[in-house]
């Protein structure tokens, strides 16, 4: 079984090393946000949901700007105007927070989709699209971790790091959405280059997965 932290320091260090090589503003921010580990983008997502007082999901450009430099992106006024635009396809002024980030969110293989899906769905017993820490607890196999194997942490232990993945800027709900869970694995998948091993690391993790 993977160690989950060890794969996100992993990132966070492939992150850094790609700032210094992005080819545009988008892969600049990318790879910001993705220095912050698994989580880095879902802390942004609430962080720009925190401006939207009317629930709009929109920003405008002077927002927009100031919720870039928020999470601790700095960019030339070119370069924000060049990322602003690239969403702002209407030409109205304003750009949906939700479909920037996830354009920013690492993209994943089918079968990767399919594979955390599949975990999700092992989990989230009622159907509602949420799963609780509990949940999470009675499907994942803590067993399997390196460090519990090794007798370095005990089986809580194992639980309690792995629920820290999910949490954004020391913020803990109590909940994991679907969306949320595929928005880690497509992060944490960036440190994990062989598609048989990310499908080997899931299983490890849930056990029998339905593809």
């Amino acid at each position: 079984m993977a160690d989950m932290g060890k794969l996100n320091e992993e990132l966070k260090a492939k992150a850094n090393v790609n700032k210094a090589h992005a080819r545009n503003p988008l892969e600049l921010v990318q790879s910001h946000f993705l220095s912050r580990g698994a989580s880095g983008i879902k802390g942004a997502q609430r962080r720009f949901r925190i401006m939207d007082d009317d629930g709009s999901k929109s920003l405008s450009f002077e927002e927009f700007s100031k919720g870039i430099k928020d999470v601790g992106v700095f960019l030339s006024k070119e370069q924000e105007y060049e990322l602003f635009r690239l969403f702002d396809k209407d030409g109205q002024g304003t750009i949906n927070f939700d479909e920037f980030l996830r354009t920013v969110q690492p993209k994943m293989s089918e079968r990767r989709r399919k594979l955390v899906e599949a975990a999700f769905i092992k989990m989230d017993k009622s159907g509602d699209g949420v799963v609780t820490v509990k949940d999470i607890a009675q499907a994942y196999n803590a067993k399997k971790h390196p460090k519990y194997l090794s007798g370095e942490w005990s089986e809580t232990r194992v639980y309690q790091e792995y629920l820290k993945t999910f949490e954004a800027e020391g913020h803990v709900d109590g909940n994991v959405t679907l969306e949320e869970f595929m928005s880690y694995y497509a992060s944490i998948g960036c440190s994990i280059d062989n598609d048989a091993y990310f499908d080997l690391m899931m299983r490890n993790s849930w056990g029998d997965l339905v593809v």
